[in-house]
């Protein structure tokens, strides 16, 4: 089982969760980073970094928001790895709070 960026990351792209993964499994999109579930260990380490918590074990994503399983897997063959922290968008705490913004989703 992989872990899974949902819904909270967009818009904020935090960056805390990358600086803990051991196996490099994050990417970066404009406005949100997602997990590749081909690298992704399931060590567990990166929800408790999520300021947003964003993250989430794929047996554990809210039925809302069920859809970002597929998103996270295809978007990571699309976006390039990220493997160190950067700073969050400069907006992000405005958007920290604001649910269901999949279509603020930039590809």
């Amino acid at each position: 089982m992989a872990h899974i960026v949902a819904d909270p990351c967009v818009k904020c792209k935090y960056t805390d969760c990358v600086a803990v993964c051991p196996v490099d499994c994050f990417h970066e999109g404009v406005n949100l980073l997602v997990i590749d579930p081909e690298v992704c260990i399931d060590c567990g380490l990166c929800p408790p970094e999520c300021p947003t918590s964003a993250i989430f074990a794929e047996e554990d994503v809210p039925a809302n928001q069920q859809h970002f399983t597929a998103l996270n897997a295809e978007l990571a063959r699309e976006w390039k790895p990220i493997t160190r922290t950067k700073l969050a968008l400069p907006d992000a705490e405005e958007w920290r709070l604001v649910e269901a913004k999949l279509g603020e989703l930039k590809r």
